[in-house]
């Protein structure tokens, strides 16, 4: 799909109140399927190592910040999962010529979908009061509704719960980057090829809005059938096997299981 006559540079972009150390195994994975290939894990303002920041309560204003973070000699691959998503629409549409393609992961955007697919209604009672919990409980909740495969996962939920402890997501960025992802909308289709990816058993996303974006955008199109929202989490290795098919034969929109 993209040719790989130079080493590739991969930057990752997680999604609300998440961090680099969330990629978990993943990058290392990636790694190993692209030897040769630079990978940054940037971390938005208000997250990981920038928690002492204010995040901007726009998708504009954290691109324009993780793009500071980012060695921009060539131009990237973006991998970017939920909100990371929306800040790559974002990234590729406004500044093109740094992109050269990328994998969107279990995203959504107005206007292409629902407010009530963006958010599954089944998920409001989880989803809505986390940003009034304490640290130790939100992770717990973050890691039940995002993940399928780790849900009563004791040791990772302590990993996180101390990183929280370590770089703690101030109240105020926690409000600002919900607001962003609430307000954000694509207005213009990014040129770049793209994939996009989603988890047909996602419970914080409806797996539509994915399908939804790469039926409007006729972009190569993976769906998962078990895994979670946090698909790099739940299906590390298989995620990276797909990204490696695209980018080596590319593929074309179907379902892999």
């Amino acid at each position: 799909m993209v040719p790989m006559n130079r080493p590739a540079h991969f930057v990752l972009l997680r999604g609300l109140w998440r961090e680099a150390r969330h990629w978990g195994e993943f990058p290392g994975h990636l790694q190993q399927q692209f030897p040769g290939a630079l990978i940054s894990t940037p971390d938005i303002p208000g997250n990981g190592l920038r928690n002492q920041e204010i995040s901007p309560d726009t998708i504009a204003g954290m691109t324009d910040a993780l793009r500071q973070q980012v060695n921009l000699s060539q131009p990237v691959r973006l991998i970017a999962l939920s909100m990371g998503g929306m800040i790559a629409i974002d990234w590729m549409t406004r500044y093109p010529a740094e992109i050269e393609a990328a994998v969107l992961i279990n995203t959504s955007a107005r206007p292409l979908s629902p407010f009530y697919h963006r958010l599954r209604w089944t998920a409001y009672p989880f989803a809505l009061p986390m940003i009034f919990r304490s640290a130790t409980q939100r992770e717990a909740d973050i890691l039940r509704l995002t993940s399928n495969r780790h849900p009563h996962d004791t040791k990772l939920l302590e990993s996180w719960q101390q990183w929280q402890r370590q770089n703690p997501v101030l109240p105020v960025s926690a409000r600002n980057q919900l607001l962003a992802a609430m307000k954000f909308s694509v207005i213009v289709k990014p040129q770049q090829p793209l994939l996009v990816v989603t988890s047909r058993a996602d419970r914080l996303v409806d797996y539509r809005c994915s399908r939804k974006l790469a039926q409007i955008w006729n972009a190569d199109y993976v769906e998962h059938e078990s895994a979670g929202h946090d698909l790099p989490l739940d299906e590390s290795e298989w995620l990276v096997q797909i990204i490696r098919r695209w980018f080596d034969l590319g593929i074309d929109i179907q379902i892999w299981k």
